[in-house]
């Protein structure tokens, strides 16, 4: 399916692997940069393949960020594991329906998820620099988390992707009150289990581009692991303009290849 894909532009996905890597690893939202990508190098692939091929890829990374965050932060695993198992699910409800997407809608569906992610960003300066509140965290707040960051986030990751990091960080940071460093370590957890269950399911179907995968996901463990020490170290608020300028790019870029080419 892919055995005309030049090392030029293998290279370039590997780039792009490393670089989501690092962002999805300090700020979440690594899925915007490497899912358009993928679906810039490989215009013809199917959508399911190129879904399935980004959740291969992503797996890695986020498993090196979110081991780097446990031995460096101070994180509920009890919570976060309680979330993940829901996002479990999710997710494998998710990609189950993703199967049978079409590129034509896959496009628009990413693009309106850049925007509203560029919107938010844009309305909330102080997202990714400011600490969370000491408020307690009661058995409701945790369950909220549990449904909206577990089932509906994890569903979301299953059926698309891009984003999911970064919404798991404004989610847990929003409803357990926790600051950034911790939302996005939890948030890593998390989104190690929605993207094994995604896995999961674009594998038994096929939908997974393995020889592409392999070297993809060596440069995006590289970038996540190296991302969560940073994140550790310096904050992420160095990120968001970052960010802010890739996805106003992959809007273009994408706008282009769906009504301009």
């Amino acid at each position: 399916m892919v055995h005309d894909i030049s090392l030029t532009t293998l290279l370039l996905l590997c780039l792009a692997a490393a670089a989501a890597g690092w962002i999805d690893a300090v700020v979440g939202g690594g899925g915007l940069l490497q899912l358009p990508a993928l679906l810039v190098a490989l215009p013809h692939v199917p959508a399911a393949h190129v879904l399935g091929t980004n959740k291969a890829v992503a797996v890695c990374g986020t498993s090196a960020a979110a081991v780097s965050y446990v031995r460096g932060a101070k994180l509920d695993l009890r919570t976060a594991v309680r979330i993940g198992v829901a996002a479990l699910g999710g997710s494998l409800a998710g990609a189950f329906f993703a199967a049978g997407i079409d590129s034509a809608v896959l496009r628009p569906l990413i693009m309106g998820v850049l925007l509203a992610v560029l919107a938010f960003l844009l309305l909330r300066p102080s997202f990714g620099t400011a600490k969370g509140s000491a408020a307690p965290v009661t058995r409701r707040r945790v369950l909220a988390a549990i449904l909206v960051a577990g089932l509906g986030i994890g569903f979301y990751d299953g059926l698309i992707g891009p984003g999911t990091g970064t919404f798991l960080v404004i989610a847990l940071a929003g409803i357990l009150h926790m600051d950034l460093v911790a939302a996005s370590g939890t948030a890593k957890i998390v989104n190690v289990c929605t993207n094994v269950g995604a896995l999961v399911t674009f594998s038994l179907h096929g939908s997974v581009l393995w020889q592409v995968a392999a070297p993809m996901a060596l440069c995006n463990l590289t970038g996540g692991a190296f991302g969560a020490r940073m994140a550790l170290k310096r904050g992420s608020g160095f990120v968001r303009g970052v960010l802010v300028v890739v996805v106003v790019s992959l809007v273009c870029k994408l706008g282009y290849d769906q009504w301009g080419g």
